[in-house]
């Protein structure tokens, strides 16, 4: 379905875009016993891209699907999602729930930032092994801190900046749902809001999103380049399927 703003003029966006945090996964539990026993590193053997979804993070999964399923006219018309497993596996079952006959497409500019050396070490960890890189992040601060073989925030914009100009290009007017992680969603809010590196490291510190929450961005009629934010960590779809909420902190690593 597309949508026109202005008479005949076609929209530069889609008509909605639906942001979600994967579901919660092996890793975000197995963070949360690494910190509460001060271990250095998260005991996970995975690569980070493989982790998989907990039970908990399937039946939000699942969840989310019946949610999509009654949204009647309001059904996306694609899902875009991260090619990590925690994510592409919520889209899978979310879609699959929802019994919708619409494509899952992979989009690696989706993907979970990367954080190099420190992969998998808790706070503790790292300025164990890493003080050097604490102590730098300490003074640059994490929005352009890059860790050695990894990424800043600023540099999950960059890609962020381009999938959402791919998706303005081949969705307009269309409903769009991307499933994809934490720092992603915040860094497609510092582009589609137009904020400065201060407020989005603010929205970060509040807490963290909830698994398979949904934050929807909506085509303004009187602005056809822009879109506006009406519902940000929405987890309606939980509550009313009495599926419980986690807002674990993504794996790889600690400092946010």
């Amino acid at each position: 379905m597309r949508l026109s703003i202005r008479g005949t003029r076609p929209a530069r966006w889609p008509a909605e875009l639906l942001l979600v945090r994967h579901g919660e996964s092996a890793g975000n539990v197995a963070r949360e016993l690494a910190e509460a026993g001060g271990l250095p590193i998260i005991d996970i053997a995975e690569r980070d891209m493989d982790v998989e979804l907990s039970a908990r993070g399937e039946r939000q999964a699942e969840a989310l699907g019946r949610w999509l399923a009654g949204r009647r006219d309001r059904r996306p018309d694609v899902v875009l999602t991260s090619p990590y497993r925690r994510a592409r596996r919520t889209a899978e079952i979310a879609v699959e729930a929802s019994g919708l006959p619409v494509p899952v497409v992979l989009d690696e500019r989706l993907r979970e930032r990367e954080f190099g050396v420190l992969d998998r070490l808790t706070k503790a960890g790292i300025v164990e092994r890493y003080p050097e890189q604490a102590e730098l992040r300490a003074r640059v601060g994490k929005f352009y801190h890059r860790p050695p073989g990894g990424e800043s925030w600023c540099d999950v914009g960059l890609r962020v900046r381009s999938a959402l100009d791919s998706i303005s290009r081949a969705h307009r007017g269309e409903r769009v749902m991307v499933v994809a992680h934490q720092v992603v969603i915040h860094m497609a809010r510092y582009v589609l809001e137009n904020l400065t590196e201060q407020e989005v490291l603010a929205l970060s510190r509040g807490r963290e999103l909830a698994n398979c929450s949904v934050t929807t961005f909506a085509a303004e009629r009187a602005r056809p380049d822009g879109m506006r934010a009406v519902g940000v960590d929405d987890v309606g779809a939980l509550v009313d399927d009495d599926v419980s909420v986690s807002r674990e902190p993504d794996v790889a690593v600690a400092p946010r």
